[in-house]
């Protein structure tokens, strides 16, 4: 297996630091795998799938994923105002290991008889 970090490397100086920078959280990777299966949903929606996020929270990790450039927040010109949040192509770039993360969790989490 190739190595990602030389030894006399800071970690936040790796592709390895970074991805973990702007995927890392409690949140962030829920996100990323709820917009991953549903392509379009907007705020409220994201709220009921993850249940266990408060408004305020869900508001600030969907900022910081856009400021990333892995989400794309769309808004339409109406009252009440209509957002909605998509992965860029950056963002959908990291869903197939995000994808792959639930694969192994699958087959390799306890099995319950």
């Amino acid at each position: 297996m190739k190595q990602c970090i030389n030894a006399n490397t800071k970690l936040e100086d790796t592709g390895f630091g970074y991805t973990i920078s702007i995927i890392g959280g409690k949140y962030k990777m829920i996100i990323l795998y709820w917009l991953g299966e549903y392509g379009v949903l907007r705020h409220n929606a994201l709220h009921r799938l993850i249940g266990t996020i408060s408004f305020k929270m869900l508001s600030s990790t969907l900022k910081e994923l856009e400021a990333d450039g892995l989400i794309i927040r769309k808004v339409y010109p109406q009252m009440p105002p209509k957002v909605e949040y998509s992965l860029s192509d950056k963002g959908r770039s990291i869903i197939k290991i995000l994808f792959d993360l639930c694969t192994w969790g699958e087959n390799n989490r306890p099995k319950h008889t």
